[in-house]
């Protein structure tokens, strides 16, 4: 009788299979792991801005003249590079001086309903493409979405 060792074609398939599947699900678990790390970060780098401006305005009163660029003049941000978004975000001061809002971009839906699902203690509202946020219609299904946090 003669014997043969081995695996057969069909059991060498099935493991190349299984394999494959287990790396796509991998690598699709580490696109989502880093994406939550990216807008947890993100997230974190606004907070931070938000407390910058406060910090750095206090002496003044009032919130006028605070912008993008005057925060890098005064070294509270490194550079004009977003948190999250486009590269189109602002600062910008109410009209009255006695709030200003951190406006970011050409967000996308995921990144939106993100920012926007739980408002931060520190902001006094979160507008979403112009409406008051608080429902997950207000962010468009295309990478179009401005989220503004407005502080006072």
């Amino acid at each position: 009788m003669n014997q043969q060792s081995g695996r057969s074609l069909v059991e060498v398939i099935g493991a190349i299979a299984i394999a494959g599947l287990m790396t796509a699900s991998a690598v699709g678990m580490y696109g989502m792991i880093k994406s939550n790390q990216e807008r947890n970060f993100a997230s974190a780098t606004i907070e931070q801005i938000a407390q910058d401006v406060k910090t750095l305005m206090e002496m003044q009163g009032t919130y006028e003249g605070v912008s993008v660029t005057y925060l890098i003049k005064q070294g509270a941000l490194q550079s004009d590079v977003p948190p999250i978004g486009g590269q189109g975000w602002s600062v910008v001061s109410s009209a009255d001086g006695q709030s200003f809002s951190i406006n970011l971009v050409d967000l996308t839906a995921n990144d939106c309903n993100f920012l926007t699902s739980n408002k931060p203690q520190w902001a006094a509202a979160i507008l979403v493409n112009g409406f008051e946020a608080g429902i997950a219609e207000n962010c468009f299904e295309t990478a179009t979405n401005q989220v503004s946090f407005i502080v006072e």
